[in-house]
């Protein structure tokens, strides 16, 4: 069974649907973008994903040794989460404070977990540091480590490179890949076109009602509307 199944979902929100009949599977190892154009559903479809938000009709179940609470979520910013009061350190750590229950205290294994995390997206060195003073690159690749401390099975991503300049938006899709490498499964947001066919192994798109595309990005590439937004120069508005 995939690790996500999603089958004839109607979103939407005050009884009023903006998306019908969403069916769409994703596997151990899968890369999957959700991309389209602004208000077709990609973030009501996300918070479905996360239990958020409960479909009009059609069904989400786990499966492939996921449960529905091993989904980490790497959501978008707002400025006061941008300018939050504490170290690097903690802010990881906070990944584990859905297994953590509880107790007031983190255990070895996950302060382990926490330090390993770190190390593995190169920001050891910013541990003491306050997440507020830190570059948008780098408060990325924090949450990005923190998140993982939630989960190492299935990431969920909004828009991961949004608001970072060129060099760190690049970073950031190359971290992401090496994750991907290692079998974590990433489901992504995005309005970066360009991106996604470079980095998916899959696409998602969503137009104004119902799904224009699902499957693999080559043959995305190929699709009738993988050409239009591919000649478009890959970023949507």
């Amino acid at each position: 069974m995939p690790q996500l199944l999603c089958e004839n979902l109607t979103l939407g929100y005050e009884g009023k649907p903006v998306v019908t009949g969403l069916s769409f599977d994703v596997n151990k190892g899968d890369y999957l973008c959700i991309v389209g154009d602004n208000g077709s559903g990609k973030s009501t479809l996300m918070r479905t994903i996360l239990g958020l938000q409960t479909p009009m009709s059609g069904n989400v179940t786990t499966g492939d040794g996921v449960a529905p609470d091993e989904i980490g979520y790497l959501p978008q910013q707002t400025a006061a989460q941008k300018d939050f009061p504490a170290s690097v350190l903690e802010v990881v750590r906070s990944g584990c404070l859905n297994r953590s229950g509880i107790r007031p205290v983190y255990s070895k294994q996950e302060k382990q977990m926490a330090a390993e995390n770190m190390q593995r997206l190169g920001i050891s060195n910013l541990s003491k540091k306050c997440y507020r003073e830190l570059s948008g690159g780098q408060q990325q690749r924090v949450l990005l480590a923190r998140a993982l401390c939630a989960t190492r099975k299935v990431l969920l991503m909004d828009e991961p490179a949004a608001g970072l300049d060129p060099n760190a938006s690049a970073e950031m899709y190359e971290l992401i890949k090496d994750l991907n490498n290692s079998e974590v499964t990433i489901i992504m947001i995005s309005h970066d076109i360009a991106a996604s066919i470079k980095y998916a192994t899959h696409i998602l798109h969503i137009g104004r009602e119902s799904a224009l595309f699902f499957g693999k990005t080559e043959d995305y590439v190929n699709s009738d509307v993988g050409k239009i937004y591919a000649k478009s120069g890959g970023e949507q508005q």
